[in-house]
């Protein structure tokens, strides 16, 4: 793998669960909110890395983490991926995927071959925005067979979505949680104004917690648990 950057310790990253965070290098999204800039421009990279560093560092962690969390960037366009897990997993690690969904057939691969334990996915907005939210002509048409795949695959999962007013508006949420269906988890995610791949937003750009509180009772009228985070 391209590691990218590399967390040790985390209490936040895997649901319940003390973790490391590996950071994959690489993304083919643009997302103007990203806050990870130096692992999606190639200008901005930092030299990876080494993976033997990484595996060094689990194994004398044993016992005392209990999953590690691969994010990025987007994982799922390193090619040895798969392998990079079963490392993971043959020290005893439970293993939890953040993703973009713009590789179902990646996901669908894992998924197979159970090598998931939680799967994170982001949904940048409705299918008619993604163009304009990721950079990516080609990312809609993606999304749903991901989305589907997630829901199928009897492994813990949530959706998440960024939460802009400049970006999307009260109905693209509530028609992002028409896209989702009946899933069992969706994160409202506030928007965090620090190193963003866009240099600055407008200070107005975050909505009110009533504005959250509202949606998100709206939309749990068919998503299991929602939550605003």
């Amino acid at each position: 793998m391209e590691i990218g950057g590399f967390q040790k310790f985390s209490l936040i990253d895997y649901p319940g669960g003390i973790c490391a965070t590996i950071f994959a290098r690489g993304c083919n999204f643009r997302c103007p909110y990203c806050h990870n800039p130096e692992l999606v421009y190639p200008d901005l990279y930092n030299p990876c890395i080494p993976e033997e560093e990484v595996w060094a560092f689990l194994d004398k962690r044993r016992g005392k983490l209990d999953a590690v969390t691969l994010t990025g960037g987007e994982p799922t366009l390193q090619s040895d991926l798969a392998e990079a897990i079963r490392r993971i997993r043959a020290r005893g690690f439970r293993v939890k995927l953040d993703t973009n969904g713009s590789r179902p057939e990646v996901l669908q691969h894992l998924i197979d071959e159970n090598l998931l334990d939680y799967i994170a996915m982001d949904v940048k907005g409705p299918l008619e925005k993604y163009a304009s939210l990721s950079g990516s002509t080609r990312a809609a048409s993606a999304i749903p067979a991901s989305i589907e795949a997630i829901k199928a695959s009897g492994i813990e999962y949530e959706f998440r979505t960024t939460v802009l007013k400049s970006l999307l508006s009260r109905e693209d949420i509530l028609q992002i949680g028409r896209l989702i269906g009946k899933a069992h988890r969706y994160v409202l995610q506030r928007f965090k104004p620090a190193g963003n791949l866009r240099e600055s937003f407008p200070s107005d750009e975050n909505f009110m917690s009533a504005d959250l509180e509202s949606l998100q009772k709206m939309l749990a009228k068919n998503i299991l648990y929602v939550k605003v985070r």
